[in-house]
C-alpha cells in the first residue's frame, strides 16, 4: 500500500469527491489514518466544499490541516478551471506549494487521498497540466469513471494519456451515479475491464452504487493489494 494515491476523474462529473469520500471512509473504518486533499477548488470562500463532502461521508469532524489550509492550499470564488480562478485573482497555482502540502500530510498521516480538480488535461496554471504534475509527483492514480454518455472514450483516453507517460494506475472506479440503461451499463463495464487488463494487468475495477442512507459500505480492498 503506497502512502499517497491520486484519485482523477474522466472528466468534471465523474464523481471524484463522492467516490474519494467513500474511499476514505473505508480505510477510516479499517483504522487506517487516512487524510483526503483537493489540490484546488473553484466556486468557493473560506473552505473547501468537497473536503467538508468528504469529513460528512468519514463521519468526522474537520481535522486541524483542515483550519491550516493544508487539505485544499488554494480556494477561488469563481466557479470555473483553476488557472483561471487564480488568475481572476491575479494569483497563480504552484505546483510546489501543493506538493510542499501533500508532503506534510504523508508526513502525519498514514494514507493521503488526494483529489483531483477535472480530468487530466486541466491546466493548473498556463505552463503546467494536472497530468504533468502526476508525472513530477509519481502518485498512482485511482481513475474514477461512469456509465454516462461519452464515458467509454473518456475512459480510454485517460488511460491511454497516463500509460504513454508512464503514470501508474492503482485501480478504477465505475461510479453507477448517471447511469441508465442496464444493457449498456454492463457493455461499459465489459469494455472497461478489458481495456484496464490491457493497459494495466496488475489493476483492478470496483463498482460503486448511488449513494444513499442505506448503502452498504463499499470494499475497495483489491484498490489497495
Amino acid at each position: 500500500m503506497y502512502n499517497i494515491y491520486f484519485i482523477s476523474g474522466i472528466d468534471t462529473d465523474a464523481g471524484k469527491t463522492i467516490i474519494t469520500g467513500a474511499i476514505a471512509r473505508y480505510l477510516h473504518e479499517k483504522g487506517i489514518k487516512v487524510i483526503t486533499q483537493k489540490l484546488s477548488q473553484t466556486g468557493c470562500i473560506g473552505q473547501s466544499d468537497d473536503i467538508l463532502v468528504h469529513r460528512r461521508m468519514m463521519g468526522v469532524e474537520s481535522f486541524p490541516e483542515d483550519q491550516e489550509g493544508l487539505t485544499c492550499p488554494y480556494i477561488f470564488p469563481f466557479p470555473c478551471s483553476p488557472h483561471l480562478a487564480a488568475g481572476l485573482e491575479n494569483k497563480q497555482i504552484e505546483p510546489a506549494t501543493l506538493k510542499a502540502a501533500t508532503n506534510e500530510l504523508s508526513n502525519r498521516y498514514e494514507t493521503v487521498l488526494v483529489e483531483g480538480v477535472g480530468g487530466l488535461m486541466v491546466p493548473l496554471n498556463e505552463e503546467v497540466l494536472l497530468i504533468d504534475y502526476l508525472i513530477e509527483c509519481n502518485y498512482p492514480v485511482i481513475l474514477v469513471t461512469s456509465g454516462k454518455l461519452g464515458s467509454i472514450n473518456h475512459t480510454l483516453l485517460s488511460l491511454d494519456a497516463c500509460k504513454q507517460r508512464g503514470i501508474n494506475i492503482a485501480g478504477m472506479v465505475f461510479n453507477h451515479f448517471g447511469a441508465t440503461d442496464p444493457v449498456i451499463t454492463a457493455d461499459t463495464i465489459s469494455v472497461f475491464r478489458k481495456q484496464l487488463g490491457k493497459y494495466y494487468p496488475n489493476a483492478k475495477l470496483v463498482e460503486v452504487p448511488v449513494f444513499d442512507e442505506k448503502t452498504k459500505p463499499v470494499d475497495f480492498s483489491v484498490l489497495f493489494g
